[in-house]
């Protein structure tokens, strides 16, 4: 099969994705997937009513938006036998959250995440939510299974704040990743306490922050009620699909080009350099559901 070679113009304007993914992709021969080619697969879905006037999310809500977008994933109509698939009932599971007191998990997707979990089978001393402390957490230290999922959030070292980077608690040492722009966030991945354990990665994109500068950089009127979730069994696909988004905010919001600073390269080199997953979003199967009005994807 032959292969094509598209221009840093074309490349941008099919994916979005703008300078952080041009070290990686541009000028490089792009595969065209025929039908039968395997894809990675990843559920955006938006509710227009998530979140309340002060822009919290209803809890109801958040759990049904929840299970449509994992029955919708593992194509199995009944969420429960969808969850089911993911957990069994002699797992050991944490579900490694994000506290960061600006722009946390909620706690609502928390708890529905957790409801799922022990019904399920899994026993209430064999689970966990963590994030800070989780390296002195028991559940964590023996878990069979992990659920990751946090805020999606632009961050000073690494580009974005995401889904790969949750992981970097998992270690004593989180400076040692900063390097590089934090290029090799991938290897967190391929820890003992990680290394295939994730069932489901889910990226929180209900009020997404998507410019600032300086460490821990927050200002509210950089975040936007975008309502949405991002899931996937695959978090780098995951997390190549929000940066698509927030770059296309930005964009939106500057009314000019304006590329994610530093470029959140860990993702791209998560797939070239450290093969845990895709962020070719030729490779990304992306399936739309919900409230569509200002998608920007």
């Amino acid at each position: 099969m032959s292969k094509k070679l598209i221009t840093r113009r074309e490349f941008l304007r099919n994916s979005s994705v703008a300078a952080c993914a041009g070290a990686i992709y541009i000028g490089a021969p792009v595969k065209s997937l025929k039908a039968d080619d395997s894809k990675t697969k990843v559920v955006l879905i938006r509710e227009k009513d998530i979140l309340d006037n002060r822009w919290k999310p209803r809890a109801d809500l958040l759990e049904n938006m929840l299970d449509r977008a994992v029955s919708k994933l593992l194509d199995v109509d009944d969420p429960v036998r969808a969850w089911q698939q993911l957990i069994k009932p002699d797992d050991i599971v944490g579900i490694k959250s994000n506290e960061w007191s600006r722009l946390a998990t909620p706690p609502e997707l928390e708890n529905a995440v957790r409801s799922r979990v022990l019904g399920c089978g899994v026993s209430e001393k064999n689970l966990s939510i963590g994030d800070r402390r989780i390296l002195s957490d028991d559940v964590f230290l023996k878990a069979s299974a992990l659920i990751n999922v946090r805020p999606m959030r632009t961050h000073d070292w690494s580009g974005v704040g995401s889904l790969i980077k949750n992981y970097i608690m998992f270690v004593n040492n989180p400076a040692d990743y900063h390097g590089d722009s934090c290029a090799d966030l991938a290897t967190l991945w391929k820890l003992p306490l990680t290394e295939g354990k994730t069932r489901i990665n889910i990226l929180v994109m209900l009020t997404p922050l998507f410019h600032g500068a300086g460490p821990h950089h927050y200002n509210p009127a950089y975040i936007w009620p975008y309502n949405g979730l991002i899931v996937g069994l695959d978090p780098v696909a995951v997390d190549a699909t929000g940066v698509r988004i927030i770059q296309a905010k930005r964009h939106e919001y500057f009314g000019e080009e304006k590329p994610i600073n530093p470029p959140p390269r860990h993702i791209f080199l998560a797939e070239t350099r450290h093969h845990l997953g895709v962020a070719d979003p030729n490779k990304i199967d992306l399936i739309r559901s919900g409230w569509q009005e200002d998608i920007l994807i």
